[in-house]
């Protein structure tokens, strides 16, 4: 199974989303470091509104997506970008 979508199939699972968009952003960091390319997986965006995020803090809904997410980081993510919002908060996407 891809970095992908493990993330997608826990997020689902964990949070129940609403919506959800699970973005692979790593070509965007090619050659930022010496081991970098492009590919594997290694820089994601998620884009999440779920009802589990209400009455959240921006740092606890963030704090709640790394730790379920912790395998994936110790198997070789390297960054993860947040985007996370109870129904009905603004997104910009």
């Amino acid at each position: 199974m891809s970095v992908r979508s493990a993330i997608e199939t826990k997020l689902v699972d964990a949070f129940h989303p609403e919506r959800l968009a699970v973005l692979d952003e790593s070509m965007q960091h090619a050659g930022h470091q010496p081991d970098m390319t492009g590919s594997g997986e290694t820089h994601m965006r998620i884009r999440i509104v779920a009802g589990a995020f209400s009455g959240m803090s921006r740092v606890a809904r963030h704090r709640a997506i790394t730790d379920l997410l912790k395998p994936e980081f110790d198997a070789g993510l390297h960054a993860l970008a947040i985007e996370a919002a109870a129904p009905g908060e603004e997104t910009r996407w």
